[in-house]
Parts: C-alpha cells; structure tokens; sequence
C-alpha cells in the first residue's frame, strides 16, 4: 500500500469526521455524515493496520475513531447499575474462568511453603539463616504474636499492602516471571517462618494466627498469581484470536480481578485487624476465617457460573472495550 496516496485520497473524509467530532452540537444530516464517516475511517484504520501498520498513521486514525465513537454513544456516567453489574456480573466470571489456575497455583503455593518449612525445621543451616538463637526466641514467644495488634489503623496498613502486591502480581502477569516470583517468594516465607515456629514449639500460634485472616487473605493471593500466569498463557498461546486481540481481552478481564481483590483484603484486613489478635476464642477466629473463604468460593462458583453462561468474561462491554472490525488475511 502506498501510504502516501492512501492519505491524499481519504484525507478529505478525515478532516471531515474531525470537524463533525468537534461540534458540540449536530444536525440530523450530520449525524447521519458523522456515522458514515466514522464507519469509513474505522475501515481505513483496519486497513492501514493490516497493510502498512505505520504507527504514526495508525495512532491518528485510531484517536479520531475513537472520538467519533465516544461522539456517537456518548460517554458513560458512572451509577449504582454499573457498580451492581461489575460485583454481580463480571467480577465472578472473570473470577470463575481462573478457578482452575487458582486451584493449581494454591497446590504449587502450599507444596513449596511445607517443604521450606520442613527444612527449616529440621536443617540447623536452614534455621540458623533465621537469625540467631535469641532473636528466634524473641520472635516466636513475643513479636509474632505482637504484630497482630488490633485496630483501624493496622487493619488499613495490611489492606494497602497487599493490595498492591497483588495487583503487581497481575500487572506483570505478561513476563511470566512476575507471578511466579511473588507466589515463591510468599510460599518460602510463610513455610519457613512457620517452621521455626515449629522448631520452637510455637506451631499452634503461628496456625492460629493465620487461619483466621490468612485463609482469604492467601485465596486471595493465589487468585492473583492464577490471573497473572494466565495473561502469560494467553501471550504463548492466544487460541482462534490474535495475540493482540487475545491479550486485550484477557488483560481487561483480569484487570477486573485485580478491582475485586481489593474488597476481598478488604475484608481480609478488616478480620486481621479486628478478629485475629482480639481476644475471641480462637475457636471463633478461626470460625469467621473460615466463613470469609466458604463466602468466596460460593460467590466465585455460584455466581461466575451463571455469569460465564450467560456469555459474559469479566472484559468490557464493546462499547467501551472498543468494536473489532474484520480483516482479511
């Protein structure tokens, strides 16, 4: 394709659109242009792209198509409607479609987490990298137990934290390395710190300090590594779709993941900073803990279920992910 004469022959339909977009208000027979026209350029754009993918050609056209279309459908304001469809709708199936990764990333998590842990417990190499004698004991008897100190603040300070994590843990899901070394990392910490708890004789603390808010807390931690690995399986093998089309729509669907992590440590933080070190039986903590994960799994499973077969993924409805027009070739 010749770019060059390409430009000059559409360059009057182009200017055209971009002085329709502009106005803010349009007769009837404009609308009908400006419909015209964006169907028009939005098949130049697909052209372009599939011919001579110039990029400074591709991202005018694409920026003016998509002003024409926000001018066409107008943008969207946000409502209790889209809040209500985001956490009924596509939250539990974008969480759904990766139960089974989650599932898979918990196994590898739990299996590396107890062999650091033996090891700890049973290697003196391995426990003496824990610190010395008089630090270990220290911080089985006291300062273990100590950071689980009650309160808004610290319940906000966890939530924060491992917010974030997991949203990086998605973010870098395309590297592949990324959601491996954030799932590693945490399986050999808490596995190596529970075997020095062990090795003390402090393994029921330790267990009853992180069942209460650590079984959602890790749900939510594998839901994290499950969403990255899969974006990084969607790059090596993109399926019917094209890589770029396949990426997109996996990277918009796990972004929704990322959202709803945030209100379940929310919920994990609220347990971590009110229940797990109150002065409950533990009984109970451990009780709410579990409650909080029985939640989960029946909103992802009951819930996604009947969102992924109604045909929703969690990704965008198309008039906001942006259409995908049809190319040759």
């Amino acid at each position: 394709m010749d770019l060059d004469a390409f430009e000059r022959a559409r360059a009057g339909d182009w200017a055209r659109l971009e002085e329709l977009v502009r106005l803010r208000r349009r007769t009837g027979a404009e609308a009908d242009e400006l419909v015209r026209l964006y169907q028009g350029v939005a098949t130049d754009l697909s052209s372009v792209r599939s011919a001579a993918p110039d990029p400074e050609m591709v991202t005018r056209l694409s920026m003016l198509v998509g002003r024409a279309r926000a001018a066409i459908a107008g943008t969207h304001e946000p409502s209790w409607r889209d809040v209500t469809a985001f956490v009924m709708v596509a939250l539990p199936a974008a969480l759904y479609r990766i139960r089974w990764w989650t599932v898979a990333v918990m196994v590898a998590f739990l299996l590396l987490a107890v062999t650091a842990g033996i090891w700890v417990a049973t290697q003196p190499d391995a426990l003496a990298a824990m610190g010395t004698p008089s630090q270990q004991q220290e911080y089985v008897e006291s300062s273990f137990a100590e950071y689980y100190t009650p309160g808004a603040g610290f319940a906000a300070m966890v939530w924060t934290n491992n917010a974030w994590l997991t949203a990086v843990c998605i973010a870098t899901g395309i590297t592949g390395i990324g959601p491996v070394y954030f799932q590693a990392t945490n399986a050999i910490n808490v596995g190596a710190t529970g075997g020095m708890m062990a090795y003390h004789g402090h393994l029921d603390v330790f267990l009853q300090l992180i069942a209460p808010h650590g079984l959602l807390e890790l749900t939510a931690v594998f839901v994290a590594g499950a969403a990255g690995l899969r974006i990084f399986w969607t790059w090596i093998d993109p399926g019917p779709r094209t890589r770029g089309r396949a990426l997109a729509e996996e990277a918009r669907a796990l972004f929704t993941v990322a959202l709803g992590l945030v209100g379940v440590l929310a919920v994990s933080g609220l347990i971590e900073g009110f229940v797990t070190g109150s002065g409950l039986p533990w009984a109970v903590k451990v009780s709410i803990g579990a409650v909080a994960l029985a939640g989960f799994w029946a909103y992802t499973l009951v819930l996604g279920r009947r969102a992924v077969r109604a045909g929703h993924t969690g990704d965008l409805e198309a008039d906001r992910a942006g259409y995908v027009l049809a190319t040759a070739g």
